[in-house]
């Protein structure tokens, strides 16, 4: 009910200030976009592999089918790389129109492919979504550089991830604070941590952790891999996964299928470190009753790698309306409320909180995060991505040194 009464006051403070030419002419172009999106039917290409996060989209599809008349078809995909492939075949077959694709969850690797191929609609439209105004550009540096690739407003921020690691403190006293300190505990308690398998998104997170924190220059991983570079600026990285491998759960030689194995594993007393690039999840598994009440986050010393995750709009899109208007409910203080609630989804927001108005402002600040959960401070400095282009190389030299065994 609060929500409600706090989005019907925004909506009358909205009517009641005077609008600037340029800002009717926004209202304007934003009321045809609605108009044209009534009664479509939005395909959502989006990861279907987290229960929580298939009940936040379903939530969402329903809110803007009851208040916008647009209809959202969640298609669960495992790999948005095959989402990438589909809208390129469309596009090598001339289907320049009326794709299958509608919007797509997409970060990293993935959005600089489709950026590269020609497969996103024009520079420009996130920025024109009404709810653009509360995005925090200005802190929050990954939501207009993916994977150190400028947006230039082809994909719509929709939350923040960092990699945070989780333990049980009822069996952990104290988790390590370093990458050393970690090869040390695994040392001493072989079996009881372990990362996925890449291209496993999460098991290729842990590598760009390690690589990031031991490259001897780091200004290399900002740039397109070479050849040239990638033996020098990888071998420590090799050196330090050599060391931990064996001592891995399993002994290295299987692996968690994905971060919600982890968990379990982590549930069961098999794992005593598990690891997430969600800050919320832990504090989100203990309200779901995955993990103990014991369970609590940390990070390493130094930083971790961070960025934000995305939905983009292809070249080809059938209902490019209707994906505007859902990107755009996506970006409201509501939803992004909503999603950051640890029972929901825990994800963090995009948005500027301190910006907002106060009804909305309200809504962030009375949120607790829950047990596991950790302060902006106590989160420390996000790590930069490395180039998309170390992703595919880090992941074949990975499979070529551990994977056949």
């Amino acid at each position: 009910m609060f929500r409600l009464l706090a989005a019907g006051l925004c909506l009358t403070a909205a009517f009641l200030t005077p609008l600037s030419a340029s800002a009717q002419d926004k209202a304007a172009g934003w009321q045809a976009v609605l108009d044209a999106a009534k009664g479509q039917t939005v395909y959502f290409h989006a990861w279907g592999g987290e229960p929580r996060i298939n009940a936040y989209i379903g939530w969402a599809a329903r809110e803007v089918e009851r208040d916008y008349g647009v209809r959202v078809v969640h298609v669960k995909v495992s790999d948005a790389a095959s989402v990438v492939s589909q809208v390129l075949t469309e596009k090598s077959v001339g289907k320049t129109s009326g794709g299958a694709v509608d919007l797509i969850w997409i970060n990293g690797e993935n959005f600089a492919s489709m950026k590269e191929n020609g497969l996103l609609a024009a520079p420009g439209w996130a920025k024109t979504l009404p709810n653009w105004q509360y995005v925090d550009v200005e802190n929050k540096p990954t939501v207009a550089v993916d994977f150190t690739v400028p947006t230039d407003g082809q994909e719509s921020p929709w939350g923040m991830a960092k990699l945070v690691f989780m333990y049980d403190s009822a069996r952990l006293d104290q988790p390590p604070a370093t990458l050393d300190e970690l090869l040390a505990f695994a040392k001493a308690n072989p079996g009881r941590f372990s990362y996925p398998q890449p291209p496993n998104f999460y098991g290729t997170t842990f590598l760009k952790q390690v690589l990031v924190s031991t490259v001897p220059d780091r200004d290399l991983l900002s740039k397109p891999v070479s050849e040239a570079d990638f033996e020098a600026a990888t071998a420590p990285l090799f050196a330090y996964l050599d060391a931990i491998n064996p001592l891995l759960w399993h002994h290295g030689e299987a692996f968690p299928k994905n971060a919600a194995h982890m968990r379990q594993l982590l549930a069961d007393g098999e794992l005593d470190i598990a690891f997430s690039f969600n800050p919320g999840d832990a504090s989100a598994a203990i309200a779901n009753g995955e993990l103990p009440p014991s369970v609590r986050s940390f990070v390493l010393d130094g930083g971790t790698i961070g960025n934000t995750h995305f939905v983009a709009i292809p070249f080809n899109s059938s209902n490019r309306a209707g994906a505007k208007v859902f990107a755009n409910f996506l970006l409201s203080p509501m939803a992004q409320t909503r999603k950051r609630e640890p029972e929901i989804w825990g994800d963090p927001t995009v948005l500027n909180v301190a910006d907002l108005p106060d009804n909305e402002k309200a809504l962030f600040k009375a949120q607790d995060f829950g047990p596991a959960a950790l302060t902006p401070e106590e989160l420390g400095p996000v790590l930069p991505e490395p180039h998309p282009s170390w992703v595919s190389a880090l992941e074949e030299a990975w499979s070529t040194r551990y994977g056949a065994r």
